[in-house]
């Protein structure tokens, strides 16, 4: 089982252009409204594969209510915690290249009781959630990944908290790490995709889990890294201050997966990008999905690039099916050469 916790969720509206004109009119050729936000797009992931997740969000205002509909509409359970402002709208403009130009909204501003609500509905979900799987035996999940889960070396018998995205103004940069502190002690195992200070914070939590993107990576160590040599590196200094496990997004050059039984490389070829808004976060859903099902790290990172490298292929912050999922090969490296060069 997968809880998300998205303190900044989004409507995202993606549209197409034949080429992004600065200062002039532009047309669009196509229009999408999703349910956005890194959690959001982790469990729409999940869930399109039709498996079992808990979105756990803040909803306001009339794009609140937009996004309690697409939530359904897409088939994501989900648990909101009400609030005064109402949720942004984010646009991305997206070219046929696979270009890609978004402008974010800042979002609702929480007070500290919205927080204590988000936080405490996140862990009542993912105990409820869990509970109701071993009781009733309608989902193995939790079941499964506690023999091949351990055995694979990744942690004691539970599911995932995932804690995901922005903050809004109002929260405080030490919400991840507080969301660390509370799963772990009801018995989830618990991941971060996140930037900046709160990412830096949620690392001082030791968390299971961390997926920076190469950017994210480098703001968090405070170096530049343009080969993959450097990338290990600076994720083994992370698992040696206490993350888990530390999986980096690298674009078109794939990803890495560091921790304490080794280093492994995955990427996927992908013929014809459409967005890579989302990208990240369906990478991050197949590792979580394929970790919670009991598969070792290297072939979790491998199921997480073809989530990824599935909804490049697809328009806007659209999620693939099993079948768009299937449908990518990758190439799994354990001992990846790391004088590559990025980017």
């Amino acid at each position: 089982m997968i809880v998300t916790l998205t303190p900044n969720p989004s409507i995202d509206r993606s549209i197409s252009l034949p080429q992004l004109l600065h200062g002039e009119v532009n047309r669009a050729s196509a229009s999408r409204v999703d349910p956005g936000g890194k959690g959001i797009n982790v469990s729409r992931a999940i869930a399109a594969q039709g498996s079992r997740t808990l979105a756990v969000l803040p909803a306001g205002g009339p794009e609140g209510a937009l996004m309690v509909e697409l939530l359904r509409a897409a088939g994501v359970d989900h648990l909101t915690v009400p609030v005064a402002g109402t949720l942004r709208m984010n646009v991305a403009l997206l070219e046929p290249d696979g270009t890609t130009t978004k402008v974010n909204e800042p979002g609702p501003s929480l007070t500290d009781a919205d927080v204590e609500a988000l936080l405490a509905r996140t862990v009542e979900g993912y105990v409820a959630a869990t509970s109701t799987s071993t009781s009733t035996g309608t989902s193995t999940a939790t079941s499964t990944s506690t023999s091949a889960g351990t055995a694979a070396g990744d942690g004691s018998a539970s599911g995932w908290v995932v804690g995901c995205g922005s903050l809004p103004p109002g929260a405080p940069v030490e919400l991840f790490a507080m969301l660390v502190e509370r799963a772990r002690a009801v018995g989830a195992r618990v991941a971060v995709d996140s930037s900046g200070a709160p990412l830096a914070a949620a690392v001082q939590a030791g968390p299971d889990l961390i997926k920076p993107n190469l950017e994210e990576l480098e703001e968090l160590v405070g170096a530049a890294l343009p080969t993959l040599a450097d990338v290990g590196r600076a994720a083994e200094e992370l698992v040696r201050r206490g993350v888990g496990r530390v999986v980096v997004s690298l674009g078109g050059d794939g990803a890495l997966v560091v921790g304490p039984d080794g280093t492994a490389h995955a990427s996927a070829a992908v013929a014809v990008p459409l967005s890579t808004v989302g990208a990240g976060d369906c990478l991050l859903a197949g590792v979580l999905h394929a970790l919670d099902g009991g598969l070792g790290p290297g072939d979790a990172l491998a199921a997480g690039v073809r989530w990824g490298s599935a909804a490049v292929a697809l328009p806007g912050s659209a999620v693939p099916t099993a079948a768009d999922v299937a449908a990518v090969h990758a190439v799994l490296t354990p001992d990846p050469d790391l004088t590559t060069a990025l980017r």
